[in-house]
């Protein structure tokens, strides 16, 4: 395994790059996302922003701009106050979802591409991480995790108890839709790169195996980057030596990290 790792830091060192990034900041959004309960949110704005990409190469534009448009524009959607409407949240979600998942495929097969490329534009792939790559997730990604690091008091009082953010003189619904935004932006920018599925592994398993482990809202989030990295770099390196596909490698390293927190909780319990 250790040979194996070597060699792929010389073959692939952008898409290790690329992939620590992305895995540390989706943990870091996905205890938010766990906090406030809307995990199915993940997967529905990956699909949008795989729909968004879909649009923008039938027009002729930067897949990244239809990612974002798309993203952004469903955030907005979902980041209202939900609470005091007949139709939940994860309703329009689920709607969302099946849409965005139907359309894109619609939309990609106008444009003449064949199987693997529409694979490789729709869902990613690790591995094929580029230096521009690279550089455009690192423009996007850094500040908004810094936005979200120095907005963290006030988002997670939002979060937690919007009752006493209110008697605070916290505006909960003011810093919602800011991290919503900021949510939207991360997984339209990660999913060009790292797809739908590892985007939403990445916002769901480390947060979750964090929460199992600790309680402290510092220590959950330093451990869910800690595991995000763990599991990307052993899911590359298997993926590496075993000729197997990267992003679902990866999901599967994760998954089973989850399972074996969820065993040693379990036992420490005992």
């Amino acid at each position: 395994m250790l040979e194996a790792f070597v060699h792929l830091v010389a073959a692939f060192p952008y898409a290790i790059g690329t992939g620590l990034l992305v895995a540390i900041v989706c943990a870091v959004f996905g205890v938010f996302v766990i906090l406030k309960r809307v995990v199915f949110i993940g997967i529905t704005l990956a699909e949008m922003a795989a729909c968004g990409i879909a649009g923008a190469l039938l027009a002729g534009l930067p897949p990244i701009t239809g990612a974002l448009a798309l993203t952004l524009a469903a955030v907005a959607i979902l980041a209202l106050p939900f609470e005091s409407r007949r139709i939940p949240r994860d309703a329009f979600m689920g709607v969302l979802f099946v849409a965005a998942s139907s359309l894109s495929v619609l939309l990609i097969s106008r444009s003449g591409l064949g199987l693997h490329e529409v694979k490789a534009l729709l869902y990613g792939d690790l591995i094929l991480a580029s230096p521009s790559d690279l550089r455009a997730i690192a423009a996007l990604l850094v500040p908004a995790l810094a936005a979200l690091l120095l907005f963290l008091r006030p988002i997670l009082y939002a979060f937690l108890d919007r009752e006493a953010a209110t008697v605070l003189g916290v505006k909960p619904a003011r810093w919602e839709m800011l991290f919503f935004l900021l949510l939207g932006l991360v997984v339209a920018t990660a999913s060009k790169v790292a797809g739908a599925l590892l985007v939403f592994c990445y916002l769901v398993v480390p947060a979750t195996v964090a929460l199992v482990l600790a309680r402290r809202i510092q220590t959950v989030l330093i451990l869910a980057t800690v595991v995000s990295a763990v599991f990307t770099l052993v899911g590359l390196a298997v993926s590496f030596a075993a000729d197997l596909p990267t992003n679902q490698t990866i999901c599967t390293a994760g998954c089973a990290l989850a399972v074996t927190a969820w065993l040693i909780r379990g036992l420490g319990r005992k």
